[in-house]
């Protein structure tokens, strides 16, 4: 236990400015969501921009590509926010359907076994498991986001809690710190999230 602390301990000081401003962005992206603010996709942008380079340094590789994934979510969910079928007009926020969560249970699950394989085989990352989990609940928690379903927080909560001890183990400890924050903030979305729906549905 003592040598596990002593690694993060000691990685904690490979924290950059450049850890510092994707981590403020990621914040920031975090409470627009929470507030249901369409400022949540620009600054979730520059954030993830910054951590696929940063995924990528630290053999994150899996984080890497979901940052990835994330830019290209981010630029549809700015547009789906704002758009509902084809109009200029606000999206309500709403739950998946039981034949939803079935499909995208399954859909979880391959990409686990994907990205597992993958991490596996052709990358050199010391943590394939855990990032292989973290990276497929991510994917899903993104997209329902991004179509503003409440599940997503739900997922955002698991994966957060997951992220936490792993970025702390792989010397990122701003970043670790961001995902407590991160949890937090998740919980009190899912809260706000849910009292709007409980108020447009009465």
């Amino acid at each position: 236990m003592d040598s596990i602390i002593n690694i993060i301990i000691q990685n904690a000081q490979q924290t950059t400015i450049i850890e510092v401003i994707a981590v403020v962005f990621g914040l920031l992206s975090v409470i627009y969501a929470r507030k249901e603010n369409i400022l949540v996709f620009p600054t979730g942008i520059i954030s993830v921009i910054i951590y696929v380079y940063i995924c990528q340094k630290f053999g994150l590789y899996a984080d890497m590509g979901i940052n990835a994934f994330y830019l290209i979510m981010s630029v549809y969910g700015w547009y789906n926010w704002t758009h509902q079928k084809g109009k200029a007009e606000t999206r309500a926020i709403s739950r998946t359907t039981k034949n939803e969560k079935i499909y995208l249970s399954i859909l979880g699950v391959v990409f686990f076994v994907i990205i597992r394989y993958i991490l596996i085989n052709y990358t050199d990352s010391t943590v394939p498991n855990i990032d292989s989990i973290t990276t497929s609940i991510f994917l899903i928690g993104m997209w329902l986001m991004s179509l503003k379903k409440i599940e997503n927080w739900t997922l955002w909560i698991i994966g957060d809690a997951i992220s936490i001890p792993l970025y702390a183990y792989k010397g990122l400890a701003l970043t670790s710190v961001q995902y407590s924050i991160f949890l937090v903030i998740a919980v009190m979305g899912y809260i706000s999230w849910k009292q709007n729906i409980d108020n447009n549905t009465n």
